[in-house]
C-alpha cells in the first residue's frame, strides 16, 4: 500500500487585511552624528545687524567718553582723539557744580530703591493672592490688569500730576515714588509665574502642619518665586532709572532732579545765552549712568533668564 505522498505546502502571501500582515514600517532617516544644524543666511544677517544696532550706539559713548570737548568736534566719533581724558571727564563729572553729579546719582538711587523695591514688592504680593486664592471679583481684576498694561505711561502724567498737584505733593521725591510703586506689567508677571512655580499640593502641606499664611508665604512661597522676584526687580529698576517724563512735569527743584533730567539740564546748558558747553561731562555721565543696569543684569542673569522661560513648558 502506497503511502501518500505529502508535499510541503507555501504560506499564502499576507494579503493587507489578513491577520498575518505585518505593518509596513516607514524608513526611518538617523541622524548623523556630529551633524551640524543647518544655517540660515537671512537669520544670520539679520542677527548681526540687530548685534550692530545694539552695540554701535555703545561703542560710541564709550570712545567719545575719552575725548575732551574740542576732542569732540575734531575728531570722528568712531575713533579716539589724540588726548586720552576718560578719567579727567569722570572726575570732572562728579565735581562740576559743587558735586551735584553726585546728588543726582544718590536721587535715582533713592527712586529706584523706593520705587522699584516697592513695586516688585506689591507685585509679588498681589500675583501670588490672585494665582492661588480663590475669591469674588478675581476675573474683573484680571481685565483691568490687562487694561492697565496696555495703556501707556506717558498717558497717565498728566492725570497724576493734577491729582499729585491738589495733594501737595509735586516737587517732591514722593511725586517720582509713589507713581512708580503700580506696576501692572509685574503684578501679571508674577500672577503667570506664581501659577506655575507654586504647587497646591505644596501650601496644603504647608497648612496641614500648622503654618499660618505669612510663615507660609516666607518659608515655601519666596524662594519658588525667587526667578520672578529677580525679572520682576530688573523690569522695575530699569523703568524706574530710565524715566524722564514723569521726573520732568514733577519735579522743579534741580536738588531732587534723578540723572535723566540732571544731564538733560547740561546738555541744554549750550542752548542758553552765556551758558557752557559741557558735552564730554555730559557723555561721560551718561557712560556713568548705564554701568549699574549693565552690573545688575550681569550679576542676576541666571535668575533672570530662569524667570522668563517659567511656564515655557507644559508638562
Amino acid at each position: 500500500m502506497s503511502s501518500p505522498v505529502t508535499t510541503a505546502s507555501r504560506p499564502a502571501p499576507a494579503t493587507a487585511g489578513s491577520p498575518n500582515s505585518a505593518p509596513r514600517l516607514r524608513a526611518v532617516r538617523k541622524r548623523t552624528a556630529g551633524r551640524r544644524p543647518r544655517r540660515s543666511v537671512l537669520l544670520t544677517v539679520l542677527t548681526g545687524l540687530v548685534l550692530l544696532y545694539s552695540l554701535v550706539p555703545l561703542a560710541w559713548l564709550v570712545i567719545s567718553a575719552t575725548k575732551t570737548q574740542e576732542g569732540l568736534a575734531r575728531s570722528f566719533g568712531l575713533w579716539f582723539s589724540g588726548d586720552f581724558a576718560l578719567w579727567d571727564n569722570i572726575r570732572e563729572t562728579f565735581t562740576y557744580h559743587d558735586g551735584v553729579f553726585t546728588r543726582w546719582l544718590l536721587n535715582t538711587v533713592l527712586y529706584v530703591v523706593a520705587g522699584a523695591g516697592g513695586a516688585t514688592l506689591l507685585a509679588v504680593l498681589g500675583g501670588y493672592a490672585l494665582a492661588k486664592f480663590a475669591f469674588p471679583g478675581r476675573r474683573a481684576i484680571f481685565a483691568v490688569v490687562i487694561g492697565a498694561v496696555a495703556v501707556p505711561g506717558t498717558a497717565l502724567a498728566v492725570p497724576t500730576f493734577l491729582m499729585f498737584s491738589k495733594m501737595g505733593l509735586t516737587d517732591t521725591p514722593w511725586a517720582v515714588i509713589i507713581p512708580s510703586l503700580i506696576s501692572p506689567f509685574g503684578l501679571y508677571l508674577m500672577w503667570v509665574f506664581a501659577t506655575e512655580a507654586v504647587p497646591a499640593e505644596l501650601l496644603e502641606a504647608a497648612r496641614i502642619d500648622g503654618a499660618g499664611e505669612v510663615r507660609t508665604f516666607f518659608q515655601v512661597v519666596l524662594p519658588l518665586l525667587a526667578p520672578g522676584i529677580v525679572t520682576v526687580l530688573l523690569f522695575t529698576m530699569v523703568a524706574t532709572w530710565n524715566n524722564y517724563f514723569l521726573p520732568l512735569i514733577m519735579l522743579k527743584d534741580p536738588d531732587w532732579y534723578p540723572l535723566t533730567l540732571g544731564l538733560n539740564s547740561w546738555n541744554a546748558q549750550a542752548a542758553t545765552a552765556g551758558g557752557e558747553a559741557v558735552f564730554n561731562l555730559v557723555i561721560t555721565g551718561s557712560l556713568i549712568t548705564i554701568v549699574p543696569l549693565i552690573a545688575a543684569f550681569l550679576l542676576l542673569q541666571k535668575y533672570w533668564q530662569s524667570g522668563l522661560a517659567a511656564g515655557s513648558v507644559k508638562e
